[in-house]
């Protein structure tokens, strides 16, 4: 855990592996799914996500949130957050 992340605050550069770049492009399809909670748990394809503790790095450095409220525990779609997008941006983008 970082200072920001004590704090309460969102890192400037958020802090991303392979596999956390991996969950994002899936958010980024639409095949993202997490749980209403303040340590919200990432579904891919229905499955939950093997690595929590990068998805509620994810959550909480604000790459990736609920698409809509819902109630404690209920899963709802995961969508990416701008810092999200713009994460995986330049590896979407068609080659030229």
């Amino acid at each position: 855990m970082n200072g920001n992340e004590k704090s309460g605050a969102r890192a400037a550069h958020p802090v991303v592996n392979h596999r956390m770049r991996a969950m994002l492009r899936a958010v980024g399809a639409g095949r993202g799914e997490v749980s209403c909670s303040s340590e919200p748990d990432l579904f891919i394809d229905g499955l939950s996500c093997g690595d929590q503790f990068a998805a509620h790095a994810l959550a909480h450095q604000g790459l990736v949130r609920a698409a809509r409220p819902g109630r404690p525990g209920e899963l709802v779609p995961a969508v990416l957050t701008p810092e999200g997008w713009a994460l995986i941006a330049p590896e979407q983008r068609p080659a030229a």
